[in-house]
């Protein structure tokens, strides 16, 4: 299975592609989207979507899985950041790709172990988990994040709702055996 994840930013868009075959996990490919900030935000979203859309047709991935939003203390930084991540899941559909959302946390989880993990313990853990050598930026750490999610989720549970409720259920379940998730 074939996984492109994206942790969608209003100035840097990371992305991975990763690969599983058996219970290996290989990363194909990493980096960052941009455009220039000079650009206005619809011009700034279609280069955007425009380079997502490249890297779908590049990687034929079975799924595009994308880090949901997450509330800034700035209205309109959320609000950007929400638009970002339409422009990138109309390229995704558009192309009839499989599309999985993630909350924040539901990915820190499934790669690092914690929900309150740093970006330094994620990048670490994508490392390893992957076999990247070197330094990555967190953006293209964060994109692999989300593919890594998605395969260990892949099978399990199909739908984001799902992807929710487990990662709740989990969260109780250690807290009923008094381990602190976070």
């Amino acid at each position: 299975m074939r996984v492109l994840g994206i942790d969608p930013g209003s100035r840097k868009t990371g992305y991975g592609v990763i690969e599983r075959r058996g219970n290996l996990d290989t990363a194909l490919a990493w980096g960052q989207i941009t455009a220039s900030p000079r650009l206005d935000l619809a011009h700034r979203l279609h280069a955007m979507a425009e380079r997502a859309g490249a890297l779908m047709d590049e990687w034929k991935p079975d799924c595009v899985a994308v880090e949901e939003a997450f509330y800034h203390e700035s209205v309109r930084s959320t609000l950007v950041l929400g638009h970002v991540r339409g422009a990138l899941l109309v390229a995704a559909v558009a192309r009839g790709f499989a599309v999985a959302e993630y909350t924040p946390r539901a990915i820190k989880l499934a790669v690092t172990g914690s929900g309150a993990s740093t970006k330094e313990q994620v990048a670490f853990m994508v490392r390893r988990l992957v076999g990247v050598h070197g330094a990555l930026t967190n953006d293209a750490s964060d994109g692999i994040a989300v593919a890594l999610c998605h395969l260990h989720r892949a099978g399990r549970i199909p739908q984001r709702r799902a992807a929710s409720a487990a990662a709740s259920k989990l969260e109780a379940l250690l807290l009923r055996r008094g381990v602190k998730s976070s």
